[in-house]
C-alpha cells in the first residue's frame, strides 16, 4: 500500500502544494523561490529516500517568513496522512550526521504528541536568502503539523551552510528510520494501542 499524500493549503500569504512519497527513491522537485531552501529540501527528500514535490508562490516581496513557515505545516500534515495509522512502523528514528566540522544530532518520535527542541544556534543570520532564525520555525511548523516530538543537538557547530544541511540531511535520515517496518511490530508500537 503506497504510503502518499498530497496536501495543498491557500491562504492570502501562501499558496501551497506538496506531494510526498514515503516510499520513493529520493526523486524531487523543489519551488519555493528561496534558493537554499529548495536546496535543503532537495537533500531532504534525497537523503531520506522520498519522493517530493513543493511548489510554492508566496509573499517573498515581505520576506521570507510565510514562505518558510507555511512550508514546514504543509510538508509536516503530508508526513502525518503518509504514515497513516503507523502499524508495524519503528516510530522512533535518530541520526548523528556529520557535514564536514559540523556534527548534529536528530532523534525525533511519531508519537501523535507534538513538541520540538534545538539548540542550534547559527553564527550568521542569513543563509543565500533564507534568514537562519527560520529554520527553527520550519522545524517547528513541521513537528507540530506531523505531531512528531523533534528534537537537535548541534554537537559541534559551525559554518552555517553547513549547519543547516546537517539539521535538515540528520531530519530525513532520523524520519526514514521511524518510518521503515520492523516484521516483530505487528500493531502500533505503543502501550496504549493507538498513536
Amino acid at each position: 500500500m503506497a504510503r502518499t499524500a498530497e496536501v495543498i493549503r491557500n491562504t492570502k500569504e501562501t499558496q501551497i502544494r506538496v506531494s510526498l512519497n514515503l516510499d520513493g527513491t529520493g526523486q524531487a522537485s523543489i519551488h519555493t523561490g528561496i534558493g537554499f531552501f529548495d536546496h535543503m529540501l532537495d537533500g531532504f527528500a534525497r537523503h531520506g529516500l522520498f519522493d517530493l514535490e513543493v511548489d510554492v508562490t508566496g509573499d517573498l516581496q515581505v520576506d521570507c517568513h510565510h514562505t518558510v513557515e507555511d512550508t514546514g505545516i504543509v510538508l509536516g500534515e503530508a508526513i502525518r496522512q503518509a504514515v497513516g495509522d503507523k502499524k508495524g512502523i519503528r516510530r522512533y528514528g535518530d541520526r548523528v550526521l556529520p557535514m564536514d566540522e559540523v556534527l548534529v544530532l536528530c532523534a525525533l518520535d511519531l508519537s501523535g504528541r507534538p513538541y520540538y527542541c534545538s539548540d542550534a544556534v547559527f553564527p550568521t543570520e542569513r543563509i543565500g536568502e533564507l534568514d537562519t532564525e527560520m529554520i527553527r520555525e520550519f522545524f517547528y511548523a513541521v513537528s507540530y503539523s506531523a505531531a512528531m516530538n523533534l528534537h537537535f543537538c548541534m554537537l559541534r557547530a559551525g559554518n552555517s551552510h553547513h549547519m543547516a544541511e546537517g539539521m535538515f540531511k540528520a531530519f530525513a535520515k532520523a524520519l526514514d528510520e521511524a518510518c521503515g517496518y520492523d516484521g516483530r511490530i505487528t500493531d502500533v508500537l505503543s502501550t496504549k494501542g493507538s498513536l
